[in-house]
């Protein structure tokens, strides 16, 4: 049943209104009906007791986990990576004694919003259930058994046991669900694809084996007489007057009986009263899947629009839903626990994914529409913030995280599918800071058993999360796996002997199952779920979703990454419709190390020892020696220099990539996403990400910056012509053309100014690219100029203002001649700190000298102290005499920083 209305609001006066009404809301109550509301305990302040029989702890906190139990991080130190294994090779148990806080309610749900993985759970005694998915809600009826004290037991299974016995139970069938393990140089644990919790837990190749168990979310008695709202998605849609919120209230009911309902919907800054959805007030409401359907239009000039980052506003409005339920058409009890509340925020837009065939050459377009508009997609892509699941919901480390992706000018993020559904307050930053989301479903890299049971975990699975973000206006997709159509396709797992079953299995899990349970959220005004990345997108309907080729570069989206070739030379990259991973791989900072480590770890060792791919270093310090001068091993510099160069291979492997997609926009591979792999780690080691475990950006993070910035200029080397493509980036939808001009200018290495200028006039293409030049080589390399003596900086400017820079490097720099002393001196030029809550914020200016180029000058705070800075540039070629460099840091009090805290470090003195 639906209640459709339309509401007039446009008048000044109302806004005042709705914010006094907003506040009454907030001090009374507002929407309060007759009647008590839920009451919910939560019982994460008390102490829990952890023990295995040998080890107790009587002082556990939820959310929890047994190896932050035991250790906190100390998984993440050294090599206790393997030394602390046992811990997950054993069962334990968590109990809590606790009063009940209400004694009048006629229903309690015990509620687990989070169990990793298989358990046994006892209230008093009574068996309430077994769990054996993580990314589960578990719900219990538990107001008969309740006492007075009462001893609640969670009885956890080992994660590495069960999926053994799992794996061994199909064995004895004569069948199997590769891989079974993962490669040996990943140091982890077996059969991961046997248990619905974190895959990556068992480890990655980014990532290390800590295979966790614990309660990692919250559990609260829920105190109610008839039912409670649980989720409430709103799909967003317009039509040429109105926009049209279409709203569903998913409601909980564990007493079984059929309800009455009464539902007031607030929309404080669109409306001026609630709208009352009363159609279950005198008809009764099924207890089976309760669910409450009203859609709500607002005039077009009422509501301002979402826009993701860099193109508008990220505006939201709050929604909040009062729901009165009760059994008997007489209405219930005055003290009644009859009514249940929800709050959420939304935003205005819509989203396309267009997929039409393409005009030129073959194929379909795979690009994303945000309120009418084509947005390139620039981005990354996240893995969990944390290996232990209990800690991956830090709120402040959630906002670090995002806000370096607003930061970079990052309109996207993929949410890669071997780690969790996050948070409520991830969705939450993404909808404020206008990053849009790409929800992968939790299933990675591997085959998956299709048995009832498990099925109908993930359906489970897939309904309770899919209903907990839709109504997101960060959310812009949904894929049902990470990149398992290609590991059946290529035979990744030795699949190609019983193809036929495991093509059957994967159609049944990912388009019966999961694509099939995601339709409790779909409509027309959302885009269709993608069955697996990478894929061909809708062009794999005609093949049943399993395609010969899936990562056809004229449909959908590729993953693509460059082993074992010249990753410096973009020539070697693919032309696709949408790169949604691509990447290099670098080493974290020198501190971030020294934080990792025990004091008797050799570091060169360390690193051997987490570096994961099963070519150990080999592809990180190939990729150096052609470009860099690179040390020998035996060499007192040579981790340091290892470090130091493979975060510069790695931010001009990336950049390249991402420029190359960039300026293929308006070619007739029409390119409209690049997504690098990846953002984030979880532990101190080698790895794709560009922010390491701390918070600390790498250099391509900081290069991020001005390589996805809206307005940007690329030269890149065309290998068929020898000669630069020059291209102007723009992805502002107005700019103003006036006096803009390209400066291309020469450089020996040897001198900080250039040698030679050449100016010339430009024009921007709005939300675009302009295909500026084409200069041969050789044009640029003569008289004098050759390819070892200089290079080339363009720079894009507005009148007297520097919109972009950028650089060519002709050949490799360990081969530039003339590159000397830069001579470069630091001083600490200001210093600032304030108060922010409890902590202070330091602020501190650096004045860099130099009188030489500087190669890619790189700063590193060694106060240990302080684990997490940012500095407002780093890995920089400084040409200019004098450069100003801003330091942030927060830390417990305010910092005297001196000169002598700092190391600079220039490719310049490994030549010299």
């Amino acid at each position: 049943m639906e209640q459709k209305s339309v509401v007039n609001f446009t008048n000044w006066r109302a806004g005042l209104i709705a914010a006094l009404f907003c506040t009454v809301w907030l001090s009374l109550g507002c929407g309060r009906v007759d009647g008590e509301s839920v009451y919910v305990q939560d019982l994460k302040g008390l102490s829990w007791t952890l023990t295995n029989g040998t080890y107790t702890n009587t002082k556990v906190k939820i959310p929890s986990g047994v190896y932050s139990a035991i250790a906190g991080e100390d998984v993440l130190k050294s090599y206790n990576d393997v030394d602390m294994r046992y811990i997950s090779y054993d069962n334990w148990t968590y109990s809590l004694e606790f009063a009940e806080e209400i004694k009048d309610s006629r229903l309690v749900n015990l509620t687990f919003h989070g169990i990793d993985t298989i358990s046994e759970i006892y209230l008093n005694g009574h068996l309430l259930g077994h769990t054996d998915n993580m990314f589960v809600r578990y719900t219990y009826e538990v107001g008969h058994i309740l006492q007075d004290v009462n001893r609640l037991v969670v009885r956890l299974i080992s994660p590495v046991h069960a999926a053994r016995m799992r794996a061994d139970a199909l064995t004895a069938r004569n069948m199997s669900v590769p891989p079974a393990c993962p490669p040996v140089s990943y140091r982890g644990e077996c059969h991961v694809n046997m248990l619905r919790k974190m895959q990556a837990s068992f480890s990655w190749d980014w990532g290390l084996a800590a295979p966790s168990m614990g309660i990692w979310k919250h559990v609260t008695l829920e105190f109610y007489e008839v039912a409670l709202i649980r989720d409430v998605d709103v799909a967003i849609s317009r039509n040429e007057t109105h926009w049209n919120m279409h709203t569903r209230v998913f409601i909980d009911s564990g007493g079984r009986k059929d309800f009455y309902a009464e539902l007031k919907f607030y929309a404080i800054e669109l409306m001026e009263e609630p709208v009352v959805i009363s159609t279950y007030a005198k008809k009764r409401l099924s207890w089976h899947n309760p669910v409450i359907t009203f859609d709500q239009a607002f005039p077009i000039d009422s509501v301002t629009l979402w826009w993701p980052n860099g193109y508008g506003e990220q505006k939201l409005y709050p929604l909040h839903f009062s729901l009165k339920t009760w059994l008997n058409r007489t209405g219930s009890s005055l003290r009644a626990r009859t009514s249940s509340t929800k709050n959420i925020r939304v935003g205005f837009r819509t989203i396309e994914l267009v997929e039409d065939a393409a005009r030129e050459g073959t194929g379909n377009y795979f690009l994303f529409k945000v309120n009418g508009v084509e947005i390139f997609m620039k981005g990354t892509n996240y893995i969990p913030m944390h290996v232990l699941p209990e800690y991956s919901y830090e709120e402040e480390k959630i906002r670090i995280l995002m806000g370096a992706v607003k930061d970079a000018h990052m309109n996207m993020i993929r949410v890669w599918g071997g780690g969790n559904y996050e948070s409520n307050e991830f969705y939450d930053k993404a909808d404020q800071f206008g990053i849009l989301i790409w929800q992968d479903m939790m299933f990675a890299c591997a085959m998956y058993p299709t048995s009832d049971e498990f099925l109908a975990s993930v359906r489970t699975e897939v309904i309770q999360n899919a209903k907990r973000i839709a109504y997101h206006p960060s959310i812009a997709i949904f894929a049902t796996n990470n990149e398992n159509e290609a590991a059946l396709v290529g035979n990744w797992y030795g699949t190609a002997g019983d193809r036929a079953r495991f093509e059957a299995e994967y159609r049944e899990l990912y388009v019966g199952t999961v694509f099939h349970e995601l339709k409790i959220i779909q409509n027309s005004f959302r885009p269709k779920p993608l069955i697996s990345s990478p894929s061909n997108g809708k062009a794999s309907e005609k093949d049943n979703y399993i395609s010969d080729n899936p990562q056809n570069e004229n449909y959908g989206d590729i993953h693509f990454y460059s082993n074992y070739e010249d990753a410096w030379n973009p020539n070697i990259y693919r032309r696709p419709r949408f790169a949604s991973e691509y990447g290099f791989q670098s080493l974290p900072k020198l501190t971030s190390w020294q934080l990792s480590m025990a004091s008797t770890d050799e570091l060169l060792n360390l690193i051997h020892h987490r570096q994961h791919h099963p070519s150990n270093m080999t592809m990180i310090i190939a990729l150096i020696r052609r470009h860099l001068p690179l040390p020998l091993p035996e060499d007192d510099n040579y981790v340091e220099a290892l470090i130091y160069f493979s975060q510069i291979s790695q931010a001009i492997v990336t950049k390249t990539e991402t420029e190359l997609y960039r300026s293929l926009r308006d070619t007739e591979h029409h390119t409209m996403g690049a997504l690098y792999w990846q953002l984030n780690d979880v532990w101190v080691a080698p790895s794709w990400s560009s922010i390491d475990f701390y918070g600390n950006y790498k250099l391509l993070h900081y290069w991020a910056k001005y390589f996805m910035a809206p307005i940007h200029i690329v030269a890149l080397y065309d290998s068929d012509q020898d000669a630069l493509n020059v291209s102007l980036i723009c992805d502002k939808l107005e700019v103003d053309f006036r006096g803009l001009e390209v400066s291309m200018n020469i450089y020996k290495w040897s001198d900080l100014f250039p040698k030679k200028q050449t100016v010339w006039p430009v024009i921007l293409k709005p939300n675009g690219v302009q295909y500026d030049k084409i200069i041969p080589i050789t044009n640029i390399f003569r008289g004098g100029f050759t390819k070892t003596n200089s290079f080339v900086e363009f720079i894009l400017r507005d009148n007297t203002t520097t919109l972009a820079r950028n650089f060519y490097f002709p050949s490799a720099i360990k081969d530039a001649e003339g590159v000397e002393d830069p001579k470069v001196t630091l001083s600490v030029f200001y210093s600032y700190c304030y108060k922010v809550n409890n902590q202070f914020a330091n602020i501190i200016s650096l004045n860099i000298v130099i009188s030489r180029p500087a190669i890619f000058l790189y700063l590193e705070l060694l106060n240990i102290d302080i684990t997490r800075y940012k500095l407002s540039h780093n890995g920089f070629m400084m040409l200019a005499p004098t450069k100003m460099v801003h330091l942030e840091f927060i830390s417990d009090e305010c910092k005297d920083v001196k000169e002598e805290n700092f190391k600079v470090t220039t490719v310049n003195q490994y030549m010299i």
